[in-house]
């Protein structure tokens, strides 16, 4: 399976959980082009909008390029949504970051899987 289809099939899965939380949910056509395409979900209930920058990396860290990290701070300051990176692990389902919880490494903002687990922020903490 190409890393553009596990991470449209991830994308679709929360998309889908997010429906059955009573979301209407987008999800960007695009997302992933370009570091300046928006979240590639976005959800909103009762006037609450939530965006999503989705991954579905097996590895022990997920990086994002800085063009598309500051893409992703501005359009958290444009529509005062918060956006999250949520991370979906195999076997292990999703874990999701505020923005502000990555670190800048050498050439990409980053977090590893340890950190991540740590936070360990689940979807019910985001929706309520």
């Amino acid at each position: 399976m190409t890393r553009y289809s596990k991470g449209a099939r991830s994308e679709r899965e929360l998309l889908a959980i997010l429906h059955g939380k009573g979301y209407s949910v987008i999800r960007s056509a695009g997302s992933g082009v370009s570091s300046t395409s928006p979240p590639d979900l976005i959800a909103i209930r009762a006037g609450r909008g939530i965006a999503f920058e989705c991954k579905a990396w097996e590895s022990t860290s997920i990086a994002i390029d800085p063009e598309k990290y500051l893409a992703l701070l501005n359009w958290q300051e444009n529509t005062k949504m918060d956006t999250f990176i949520g991370w979906r692990m195999n076997g292990e389902g999703w874990f999701f970051m505020k923005l502000g919880e990555l670190y800048k490494a050498d050439k990409n903002y980053t977090i590893t899987m340890k950190e991540a687990k740590r936070i360990n922020r689940g979807l019910d903490l985001i929706t309520g």
